[in-house]
């Protein structure tokens, strides 16, 4: 469940910094725990089950319902990745 979200998030990044070259590229375990979406994953899956077993609605952002801290090496990237823009 949340090598699949990880997957998910990752290919979502991809798709959206490769324009029409994005060809659903999937990455190993190892470069979803260095890239910090295996992180961002978890806190989203466990959010939401937490929320699900509470009776709560689940929160979206834009369609990404990633938390908003999700991590340092996450954070660092997507600031570099602005920066080359």
């Amino acid at each position: 469940m949340i090598w699949e979200k990880a997957q998910e998030l990752y290919q979502m990044e991809q798709a959206k910094t490769m324009g029409e070259d994005f060809k659903g590229i999937t990455a190993e375990r190892k470069e979803l725990r260095e890239g910090g979406y295996f992180y961002q994953a978890k806190l989203i899956v466990l959010r939401n089950l937490w929320r699900e077993k509470k009776g709560l609605a689940l929160h979206r952002r834009g369609g990404n319902d990633a938390w908003p801290r999700a991590g340092k090496q996450f954070e660092n990237r997507m600031r570099k990745a602005e920066r080359r823009e």
